[in-house]
């Protein structure tokens, strides 16, 4: 939960770079929210808590955005990548396999290894 918050308080931070685990449990954690959301409208038939994960969901979009470009610098990749998920089919598993790549190692042009950096603090 606490990766969750910390990408929630960088909502509009472009700059720098996102570990994995940063945006795999932001992803995973705004998943179940809106699958619940959703469930609990499509289930109960409650038109308000489908307008609720609607809202949820344009909330959230700036911090999923940013998250996602930062991931992309961790890799490596400039933040603009996330405009090749337009692409039908190649995109989107293109952008799965740079997210699920491994940091570059040491520092690169869009700052510090945040996973050395958590090491060398822990």
């Amino acid at each position: 939960m606490s990766w969750f918050i910390e990408a929630l308080k960088k909502y509009a931070v472009f700059s720098g770079r996102a570990r994995r685990k940063e945006y795999w449990m932001f992803t995973l954690f705004v998943g179940i929210i809106y699958a619940v959301l959703l469930g609990i409208g499509i289930g109960a038939k409650v038109t308000a808590v489908l307008a609720l994960a609607g809202i949820f969901y344009v909330a959230i979009l700036l911090p999923a955005l940013a998250v996602t470009v930062r991931r992309l610098h961790d890799t490596g990749r400039a933040g603009w990548w996330i405009f090749f998920g337009i692409v039908p089919i190649a995109g989107p598993i293109t952008l799965l396999v740079f997210q699920c790549s491994d940091s570059q190692p040491g520092e690169n042009k869009y700052g510090p290894n945040p996973k050395e950096a958590a090491l060398v603090n822990a």
